[in-house]
């Protein structure tokens, strides 16, 4: 992702590249022109790039999956003592993944059942997706008192993870490269979305446009689509 993002950037002609950074080179390194980081590293260590972005007054653009409510907590709380300073946290640059967080937004007062299946390539390192946690907070958001019905007795752990009472269950397999889908269940009828990515050329539109926004939006956001009009 570092080198499609630095190629995307270095072909646009409002943009330009500053510094080329990999996870453990110093930080001390990025110049004072520099207005926008981007970070696509670890879940181990893009919590001391956040730390240090805030320190230094520069916006920052995050692309790292893992993030946890405590560690949002923790980047407001930092971001608070900063407040000109912008933060986005985006799980999935993808505009199609967007919408079909916010098309399974929308059924999501209409079924009374509710299942993520996310499928990923073998080398991503966290489970679930940062992508299906993001969609399963956006059904949850507008899905009222709903409670998935389900008689499983026993251990439940092949029911998957639960995320806002959303079941989400991940696939890690070669071949794979980023798929989303899901579905809504009433009685005598199923609804599925899907969405497919099947290149890193899907993000660039996305993080491009979070590297010409943020500067405009101080503070923390979540979400492309907190920043953009979908």
């Amino acid at each position: 992702m570092g080198v499609a993002v630095s190629d995307a950037i270095s072909r646009c002609s409002d943009l330009e590249l500053a510094a080329a950074l990999d996870i453990d080179d110093n930080l001390e390194s990025i110049t004072s022109n520099v207005d926008v980081i981007v970070d696509f590293t670890t879940p181990d260590a893009v919590m001391n790039h956040i730390s240090y972005a805030i320190e230094s007054k520069k916006h920052i653009v995050v692309g790292t999956s893992g993030f946890t409510p405590e560690k949002i907590l923790r980047i407001r709380e930092e971001i608070g003592e900063k407040p000109e300073v912008g933060v986005l946290i985006v799980p999935n640059f993808s505009l199609g993944a967007i919408l079909l967080a916010k098309l399974a937004k929308r059924a999501a007062p209409y079924f009374e059942s509710v299942e993520i299946i996310e499928m990923h390539h073998e080398k991503k390192i966290d489970a679930p997706s940062q992508t299906a946690r993001y969609t399963a907070d956006e059904i949850a958001s507008n899905r009222g008192d709903k409670v998935n019905a389900d008689a499983t007795t026993g251990s439940k752990e092949a029911r998957g993870t639960q995320v806002a009472g959303i079941p989400i269950h991940s696939v890690r397999l070669p071949g794979l490269f980023a798929h989303e889908e899901v579905i809504f269940g009433n009685p005598g009828e199923i609804l599925t979305l899907r969405h497919d990515s099947t290149d890193r050329m899907a993000y660039m539109p996305g993080v491009l446009s979070a590297i010409r926004e943020i500067p405009k939006h101080p503070g923390l956001h979540v979400g492309l689509d907190s920043i953009l009009d979908f």
